[in-house]
């Protein structure tokens, strides 16, 4: 959909660009699918305008947003002269010898204006290189990140300033309802705050605060106070929160009203044991869901040792490893004094109802009353992140958990992974929430690793 993205400026394709597309076009890869709907997409452009193709196709007439430039086809051969140090049978090569022969015309052809208005857009980097060292102007293709590399991510909490209380336009209301406390807040922070986000107040000699907004209406907002899930008393499945971020986390994974959840953070910052904590809570304790169902996307780290053998479930076991440790730590948690028989039976009850599913057969099913965890989410590309979060049925809640500091996949980048899409998109949702857990709780050996490594 990029020709549709360029907004007022026209657009040229080589013909080489067609022919690669026609290289793309066999298999049923995601590439080939993308390839084929690309070349569909430009013969139904021609065959609704019927115009002579030499003075270009509207690209506002197709039911997009109005862009008001044109789709240009090379319809005749260009001179131009590369280096010899550059293949000139090669693609790439013949591309940019179309943008410099297009630039010398354009320069030709307005002497006034400067020849940097032809621009070659491309996500390959190595050709942007050699464009520029060519002296051609070169650009990344930004539509496609959902943040550009200066943009932070949404944390999903803040820090109330000092001066917070006395900088409020309207006296604060407050009531209590159940075990929390909500305050009516104005001042000029208002506009900033997101619904599901977490304020804090933490000073010096004054009792803190920890609330969640609940509530934006014109110039107030309602903060409600928050579950202490670092106490005993509230502990989840044996687990207790070690810092501020874990229970900002746990009081979203608690609660019935949030259907999707999104946890980012380094390694160790406990997004996975939080996530099956208060799953086994609500499907064993509190009845709110039948079943755990856990997917991952199953992108290696170093070279693929190759085929698995088995059924679904035993062919995503070696992807597990992660689930399997937190419930090792999570079942001698439980139990309490009914020996190793106890410990096993809970074992065995735990694993019952937690259901293992790899994503390739995800599309066209629908999960009723399950609690849905989709782990290493920052391998996950929008249209992955899309298909698995519309699986969702009525009583079903998804947590999406990753590291976007760790993405394996070689064609996404923390600005175009699918969890940024994600928590970008949904931040201000009644129904969602995010946060980003900032300290690792592993071990001081996994902190400092993740420090200076």
């Amino acid at each position: 959909m990029c020709l549709f993205r360029f907004e007022e400026h026209d657009i040229f394709l080589p013909m080489i660009v067609l022919e690669e597309l026609d290289g793309h076009k066999k298999g049923t890869t995601e590439v080939a699918r993308n390839g084929r709907q690309a070349s569909r997409t430009l013969d139904a452009l021609a065959a609704a305008q019927g115009a002579d193709m030499g003075k270009g196709l509207k690209l506002d007439s197709t039911g997009h947003r109005e862009s008001g430039g044109k789709l240009f086809f090379q319809t005749n051969p260009l001179d131009y002269t590369l280096p010899t140090s550059l293949p000139q049978g090669k693609a790439d090569n013949q591309i940019l010898g179309v943008v410099q022969a297009l630039r010398d015309l354009y320069a030709k052809d307005a002497p006034g204006r400067p020849a940097q208005e032809v621009v070659l857009v491309s996500k390959d980097i190595n050709m942007r290189v050699k464009a520029r060292a060519l002296g051609l102007a070169a650009d990344d293709y930004q539509n496609d990140k959902t943040l550009d590399d200066g943009d932070l991510l949404y944390s999903g909490s803040m820090a109330l300033p000092a001066d917070f209380w006395t900088r409020q336009s309207k006296p604060i209301e407050s009531w209590q309802s159940g075990s929390s406390t909500f305050y009516r807040v104005s001042g000029p922070l208002v506009p900033n705050l997101y619904i599901n986000q977490f304020v804090y107040f933490e000073a010096p000699g004054e009792p803190s605060m920890y609330a969640r907004v609940t509530e934006i209406r014109d110039k107030t907002a309602v903060l409600k106070t928050l579950k202490d899930y670092g106490s005993i008393k509230n502990a989840v499945w044996g687990v207790n929160t070690r810092n501020r971020e874990q229970n900002f986390a746990m009081n979203l994974l608690m609660d019935p009203e949030v259907d999707f959840v999104t946890l980012t953070g380094t390694a160790g910052t406990g997004k996975t044991l939080m996530a099956l904590a208060s799953g086994l809570t609500q499907v064993l304790d509190d009845r709110r869901y039948t079943e755990i169902i856990m997917t991952r996307a199953t992108v290696s780290v170093g070279e693929d040792i190759g085929f698995l053998p088995g059924t679904e479930e035993e062919k995503m076991g070696p992807w597990m490893g992660a689930l399997d440790d937190n419930l090792e730590f999570l079942a001698k948690g439980d139990g309490g004094g009914a020996g190793e028989w106890g410990r096993a039976a809970t074992n065995e009850l735990i694993r019952s109802r937690i259901k293992i599913k790899s994503m390739n057969f995800m599309r066209g099913r629908t999960f009723l009353n399950k609690y849905v965890i989709i782990d290493e989410a920052q391998n996950l590309t929008p249209k992955q992140m899309k298909t698995l979060v519309t699986r969702a049925g009525p009583g079903t809640k998804i947590i999406c958990m990753g590291n976007l500091a760790q993405i394996d996949t070689p064609y996404l980048t923390e600005g175009s992974s699918g969890l940024t899409f994600a928590v970008d998109k949904f931040k201000g949702w009644p129904h969602s929430g995010h946060i980003t857990l900032a300290r690792g709780e592993r071990s001081r050996l996994a902190d400092f690793a993740s420090d200076v490594l």
